[in-house]
């Protein structure tokens, strides 16, 4: 919570009618936009002077983020809000980001949970936004909002991008109005594969104001054999690296076993579940040394991405209306791309200089630039898009983009700086559209009590700031947790937990949406409904008094126990 470099991320999520597009998937037709007359002065969100607006007769999705090249106020941007949270001595949600590690991550930074140590930009929470009056939400209809997160502004943005000269940065390439197929993989033959995943707790669950999506998409090398197009070596490399991902660490590769999808072993001409036989397989035993097809010289690394693996994550609306609660409508396009692989001695001397830049409190120096993205120091390119004022996606500019940067780069709970994909549902199950419907609530690897029920007892609350009252209203009546209904719903799938009401939904959407016209995000872009009490405005390093109540705790996990 207080790492200079924490966000929640996101991890780097439709329904199950995955052979429909992205905004077919409700069953709910486009309607025009419905936009209230509302100034910026008057959302009750801080305003911004300097925010350009596009223009409505030219669309550039550019132009903001190439003014901001070089120019970022808060050098400490990707300190998130959750590290200011107050926890008054016993609510941890510190515990999800900050933990005991091991490699190739080598933070183990649990023992930020007991100490605030912001270097001295830092101490002042630059995120304003969530101190101000809440935005006049009666100017919004629900029938306005409802209509504009049902609107498509994704692919405007994709062909305007498309044939853009000298645009050096990700050019969106995945066709959403195409849909993904009953098995996940995009049907514009992008490479893309959509997959489920268990979201990380706290800020990315819908309740607190946003659903999302990830896709991934590895080399054209490990999609193909001798030069073409093989789905079999495609979902073999896949099933390889999640089982190098999700499988408890501590056991010899060798001895790996995990639940795959159905793969065709005479195809692959591999025996994956090692039976001395060549069938149809749905188990792999043992991670191989290498992977398959035109991949077969890349070595399988545990716990690591091969160079060129990239995501694609979308942050979006909530639809009240849809199964899986999936708008049509982006906040935000998210990029990540491993654009080269650091050997063993390099990792650890880029954690050994982030320890001691830590204790030296100084800020974070990020490359790059915003028209091609940021790069982290363990080989990853990150870029964003955001909606503008009109609610058309635009790259991010320098600073918003240096967000995304702190959870992305050292947290002691990432796997290859990355969120989601350890998460994902095991076997055929998981590759889909994101779809929360079904998905059980699983404890943490190492862990007996459910994920979501162990979050609630340590952080006493649906969120960091436990500012979600419908959460604290339905399992903490009268300031009690309800853990028996806790634990019987997460059985039943954590949807019954993590979705809001109708009525929350809509108001969410209208924050943020508020949110959008006012483009403050350098002040923060959580939904909150109400200024946020659970907060600090500025910090005094020392202790964070959870260390004197016994509420540390240093076995938080992004793999889970799907057994």
């Amino acid at each position: 919570m207080n790492y200079k470099r924490c966000m929640l991320g996101g991890a780097l999520a439709l329904t199950t009618g995955l052979a429909l597009s992205a905004w077919q998937c409700g069953g709910q037709p486009t309607a025009p936009a419905i936009t209230p007359a509302m100034p910026a002065a008057s959302t009750g969100v801080a305003t911004s002077e300097s925010k350009g607006q596009t223009a409505k007769s030219a669309y550039d999705p550019l132009a903001l983020a190439t003014a901001s090249r070089g120019r970022v106020v808060n050098r400490e941007a990707g300190i998130p809000p959750q590290c200011y949270t107050r926890t008054n001595g016993t609510s941890n949600p510190c515990w999800t980001c900050h933990s005991e590690s091991r490699f190739p991550n080598l933070m183990s930074d649990w023992r930020l949970q007991k100490e605030y140590s912001f270097s001295e930009q830092a101490l002042t929470n630059h995120w304003r936004n969530l101190f101000v009056k809440p935005a006049d939400l009666t100017l919004f209809s629900d029938e306005a909002v409802l209509a504009y997160v049902r609107q498509d502004n994704y692919t405007a943005l994709r062909h305007v991008l498309q044939d853009r000269e000298g645009y050096t940065g990700y050019r969106p390439d995945l066709n959403f109005a195409a849909g993904f197929d009953d098995e996940g993989f995009a049907r514009d033959d992008s490479g893309w594969r959509a997959f489920r995943y268990k979201p990380f707790p706290g800020a990315f669950w819908p309740t607190n104001g946003s659903t999302d999506d990830v896709m991934i998409r590895l080399p054209t090398k490990f999609r193909q054999r001798a030069g073409s197009l093989d789905v079999q070596v495609y979902k073999a490399n896949l099933a390889v690296l999640e089982a190098s991902f999700a499988s408890d660490p501590e056991i010899a590769a060798e001895n790996v076993e995990w639940d795959v999808e159905p793969i065709n072993e005479t195809k692959l001409a591999a025996d994956l579940d090692r039976d001395g036989k060549q069938t149809v397989t749905t188990h792999l035993r043992g991670l191989p040394s290498h992977y398959f097809g035109d991949a077969a010289e890349s070595k399988v690394h545990r716990s690591l991405y091969p160079q060129g693996t990239e995501f694609l994550h979308s942050v979006r609306y909530i639809d009240p209306d849809v199964p899986s609660h999936i708008a049509v409508r982006m906040k935000e396009l998210r990029y990540l791309r491993k654009d080269y692989e650091i050997e063993r001695w390099k990792v650890i001397s880029n954690y050994e200089r982030e320890q001691n830049e830590r204790e030296e409190g100084k800020p974070p120096v990020v490359q790059g630039e915003p028209l091609s993205g940021l790069v982290n120091d363990f080989g990853w390119r990150l870029q964003g898009f955001i909606e503008d004022a009109e609610g058309k996606l635009r790259l991010q500019t320098h600073e918003e983009q240096m967000f995304c940067t702190g959870c992305h780069t050292n947290l002691g709970v990432t796997l290859d700086q990355t969120f989601a994909f350890p998460r994902k549902v095991p076997g055929r199950a998981g590759w889909a559209y994101q779809d929360l419907r079904g998905i059980p609530d699983v404890p943490q690897l190492k862990h007996k009590a459910p994920e979501i029920l162990t979050y609630f007892r340590r952080v006493k609350g649906g969120d960091e700031f436990r500012s979600n009252g419908e959460m604290l209203k339905r399992f903490f009546p009268n300031g009690k947790l309800a853990e028996a209904q806790v634990a019987r719903l997460g059985a039943q799938g954590i949807e019954k937990l993590l979705m809001p009401s109708r009525a929350r939904a809509l108001q969410l959407n209208k924050a943020y949406w508020a949110l959008v016209k006012a483009q403050t995000f350098e002040r923060g872009r959580d939904v909150v409904l109400g200024p946020a009490t659970n907060v600090h405005e500025s910090i005094t390093n020392g202790s964070t008094g959870l260390g004197e109540h016994g509420r540390v705790f240093t076995d938080g996990q992004l793999r889970l126990d799907w057994k």
